[in-house]
């Protein structure tokens, strides 16, 4: 199967399981609100362009926002990491590309520590900047705080908890054509 219909039916599947599973949950809690739509951009290939990325990044948040009828707060928070991701993984994979040839990001391609690191500034930089522009007009600074651990929480418990149940299989990356 092609990268393209890979991450096309990947989408399809996040955005379902966002829209039509974890958003019809009863709620836990007024602070915790699982996310994992986002996934779909953390788990992008590595040759992806910084402006397709920023472009698929800004429509994964606004196909969620159409859905949950919240007008631009996930596609900002999606067009955020994806800005910031090629930041990250540039930091965290290794310089020697003899080492590093894989695809896309993953804990197989990135070891373990690094690849929890990328996931976790990612979640909390997609959390805390939607749940500031859900509470921008009210709502306190504890309650701000304790709303972006606890959904950053449940969503990495979600994340890590599909890496390990659904591993992918990584493709190298190679010199040939």
């Amino acid at each position: 199967m092609s990268d393209f219909v890979r991450n096309i039916l990947r989408f399809a599947v996040f955005i379902f399981l966002q829209v039509y599973v974890l958003n019809k949950v009863p709620h836990l809690h007024r602070y915790i609100t699982p996310y994992i739509y986002y996934l779909f951009i953390l788990w992008l290939p590595f040759s992806i362009s910084r402006q397709w990325l920023l472009v698929v990044g800004f429509l994964t948040g606004l196909v969620l926002d159409y859905f949950t009828m919240t007008p631009g707060l996930h596609a900002a928070a999606c067009a955020l990491i994806a800005y910031v991701r090629p930041f990250m993984i540039n930091l965290l994979t290794p310089k020697d590309t003899s080492e590093f040839n894989y695809r896309e990001p993953s804990p197989k391609a990135m070891q373990w520590t690094p690849y929890a690191v990328y996931v976790l500034v990612l979640t909390l930089l997609h959390h805390g900047y939607m749940v500031f522009l859900e509470w921008l007009n009210f709502g306190s600074f504890l309650g701000f705080i304790i709303k972006v651990v606890a959904t950053t929480g449940i969503s990495l418990l979600l994340i890590f908890t599909a890496e390990l149940l659904f591993p992918r299989k990584m493709k190298f990356r190679t010199n040939t054509a």
